[in-house]
């Protein structure tokens, strides 16, 4: 008889880890709270709009690839992709001419010059740079489990570690490089991905320059859901069982050793192996007794939470020339704003937002004639903001984008609108403080510093997901998937599965 694995949580980690572990023969089931299968890339439909709820950047998909040939699978036979040209349009505060980003050095490099003399050829040295910590990360640490500060700080790191950055911050390594605010902000902004801010970040992260300025950034057709859609039908195509409605109330051990888990109805879900894909804050103090508890309470009260975000999905009756399918809004105070997030928590008056508009891209997430906005303000976890507050900022968030791009007018033409922030992403996902990503990238919450995806309370409990190393990122959370499965099968290697 195959042995019995349990996921908690159908995010893109736990739908990955089904996968593998279902492929590989064992009895798995999916066990998801919610009524959709995604985790925060949720999906809904209102008034005639489909929403992506969450992640809206498909990027680095080499790193999708590889999982899905891991599956036996191949990309194509599941995902439309369509590459984005212009990548994202950039928007200034006090700026009318926004920037363009094509993920094309040569005309990439010409727009850098052309507000920096000479950040041409740092621009093409930068990402030179970016390109190889982005290959030795995936084929050395990414993909390796670690489990002593001797696993992380080897000869390699040791040798290397000036050049990959390890040990300086984001904001002191692209000044190194480019003197103008403007391009050090977009040299920046890809540290809101990760939950920080680039003065806390380890440089290492340019890396994520990698991903947009040199292999593009690309769109399901359909939506971002359609990710879901595909890991689903993998899952379940390898005999996975996926469950929605079917909150887990509780991780059953018994001798540090878990049976199973049992649901809020009172139902027992019998396993050998449970793997939770649940905020790991969540797994560890509200299913795990204390007794069992890795990382008690006192452990989150002191970790570095990533932002919580301020969202508005918008349906708006006209199209809107202004904008392309990614769209950025920058603050004029770059410190200021971080600070906002992580040191002073409060609604910043002036914030750096993103607009998604995937309707420019796929008419078919709107009615005809009509766009599909997304509104995004990152925003601290942990704020608690009244309904008639959040309706104010609303306001204030949809003038700042009337003013800053161009949509003189906008609040008229909206027709449909759905605010969701701290409390929501609390209610709806379990996680700790509202946060909208977890745990921050910070140096001390990155690689052996974030929690370990194993138990050491029990034998048999693991974890996956944003909240364990890698860390944040829908393609990252398949790493993880894979780290997991490393884990189960006593793999030492740090290089990417070529088979199961």
């Amino acid at each position: 008889m195959s042995k019995k694995v349990v996921v908690i949580g159908a995010g893109i980690g736990g739908l990955g880890t089904a996968g593998l572990f279902a492929k590989k023969g064992y009895s798995v089931t999916v066990l998801e709270k919610n009524a959709n299968l995604g985790g925060r890339a949720n999906v809904f439909e209102a008034h005639g709009f489909r929403y992506d709820m969450g992640p809206s950047w498909y990027l680095a998909p080499d790193l999708f690839e590889h999982f899905f040939e891991l599956m036996g699978e191949k990309v194509e036979d599941h995902l439309d992709l369509v590459r984005l040209s212009p990548s994202y349009r950039i928007f200034f505060h006090n700026d009318p001419k926004p920037l363009d980003i094509h993920s094309d050095i040569e005309v990439d490099s010409q727009t850098f010059e052309s507000i920096e003399p000479g950040s041409a050829e740092k621009l093409k040295a930068y990402l030179k740079q970016s390109e190889y910590q982005y290959e030795v990360a995936t084929q050395h640490f990414m993909y390796k489990n670690y489990d002593t500060i001797f696993d992380f700080f080897n000869k390699r790191v040791m040798t290397e570690g000036q050049k990959l950055s390890v040990f300086s911050k984001m904001h002191s390594f692209v000044s190194k490089f480019f003197k103008t605010k403007k391009l050090q902000q977009v040299m920046e902004y890809t540290m809101v991905f990760l939950g920080t801010s680039p003065y806390e970040a380890p440089a290492l992260y340019n890396l994520m320059s990698h991903m947009d300025f040199n292999q593009g950034v690309f769109y399901p057709k359909g939506g971002f859901y359609e990710l879901i859609n595909a890991l689903s039908r993998i899952a379940e195509k390898n005999g996975a069982e996926l469950r929605t409605n079917a909150a887990v109330a509780e991780i059953v051990v018994e001798n540090g050793v878990t049976k199973g888990v049992r649901l809020e109805g009172g139902e027992m879900v019998e396993a050998d192996i449970v793997i939770s894909n649940a905020d790991i804050w969540f797994t560890e103090t509200r299913l795990l007794s204390e007794k069992w508890q890795t990382h008690p309470q006192k452990y989150w009260n002191k970790r570095v939470m990533a932002p919580s975000a301020f969202i508005m999905y918008l349906g708006i009756s006209e199209k809107l020339p202004n904008l392309i399918h990614h769209n950025l809004l920058f603050s004029e105070d770059w410190r200021k704003n971080f600070d906002d997030i992580y040191k002073d928590p409060q609604l910043p008056d002036a914030p750096s937002l993103y607009v998604c508009a995937p309707s420019v891209s796929d008419p078919g997430v709107a009615p005809e004639g009509k766009e599909n906005l997304f509104v995004l303000v990152p925003i601290a976890s942990d704020l608690k903001m009244t309904e008639s507050e959040k309706e104010s900022y609303s306001d204030k968030v949809i003038g700042l984008i009337e003013k800053e791009m161009g949509l003189n007018g906008l609040k008229d033409k909206i027709e449909y609108k759905r605010i969701y922030t701290v409390d929501d992403f609390g209610s709806d996902y379990n996680s700790f403080k509202g946060t909208a990503l977890g745990l921050a990238h910070t140096i001390w919450q990155t690689a052996i510093f974030r929690p370990n995806n194993r138990s050491k309370k029990v034998s048999n409990l693991y974890y996956v997901g944003a909240g364990v190393n890698p860390g944040i990122g829908t393609q990252i959370c398949l790493i993880s998937a894979e780290l997991v499965y490393k884990r189960v099968h006593g793999i030492k290697s740090a290089a990417p599965l070529k088979t199961l």
